[in-house]
């Protein structure tokens, strides 16, 4: 199991309802991962409801740290945000700093994944959140890019869109500097199109509000990105 393989993931959020019923159709649909994460209303009993639930089935699970009160064991992997583009320095690296005075000596370093995010919606609570202002222009994501991949030796460069569809030219521009650091895109999918679209120039598809919108919707991006080969 590495996350370094997936093509397509589902991003579920703690603090909205879905029943077991859509969570084992989502578990069973081919996603290479799913992913529990969220901005606000985060907590660890809604962590823990949906880690016990998803643990019925075989699919790998993300825990992506939004607040360190939520952590629990149980995942496969641990994602942890470092928003290249926050003006506060508690989302770049003052959390992670306090984390690490706490449980830095009981991390297993094999299961956690730092993500070097670069949000591209300013409007959407994770912007609002981490203190991101203004959009960032073609140059300036090449510039988080290089920055995640050459500077901070990053795993995982995440262009989060977050609620609106992004440009592909944009991603694409992203997508040709990086060689190590893995492209993961999120954002605006509501259907398979556009996750086939994304999928032929991210390395992975990350598929999150429109499983709580239109399910049928959702099912159908794992297919789309299934169908593409990585670039």
């Amino acid at each position: 199991m590495d996350f370094k393989t997936w093509r397509h993931a589902f991003k579920l959020d703690p603090a909205k309802t879905i029943t077991d019923e859509q969570l084992a159709l989502l578990a069973e649909s081919g996603t290479d991962g799913m992913i529990v994460g969220g901005t606000d209303g985060v907590t660890l009993d809604n962590v823990l409801d949906l880690l016990v639930r998803i643990r019925r089935f075989s699919v790998p699970l993300a825990l992506e740290v939004s607040t360190v009160e939520s952590v629990t064991p149980g995942f496969d992997f641990y994602f942890i945000p470092t928003v290249l583009n926050s003006t506060k320095v508690e989302w770049i690296n003052g959390i992670h700093h306090g984390a690490l005075r706490e449980y830095g000596h009981m991390m297993d370093w094999d299961e956690v994944i730092p993500e070097g995010y670069c949000i591209l919606n300013p409007h959407c609570k994770a912007a609002k959140l981490t203190g991101v202002t203004k959009v960032p222009d073609e140059e300036d994501i090449l510039a988080y890019a290089r920055m995640a991949e050459h500077l901070f030796k990053l795993p995982v460069f995440y262009m989060e869109y977050s609620g609106t569809y992004g440009d592909p030219k944009m991603v694409r521009a992203a997508a040709n500097l990086l060689n190590e650091t893995q492209l993961f895109y999120g954002g605006g999918i509501k259907n398979g199109q556009d996750a086939q679209t994304m999928a032929e120039i991210a390395d992975t598809i990350i598929v999150g509000n429109v499983i709580y919108e239109d399910l049928k919707a959702a099912l159908s991006t794992v297919k789309a990105v299934k169908s593409v080969a990585r670039p």
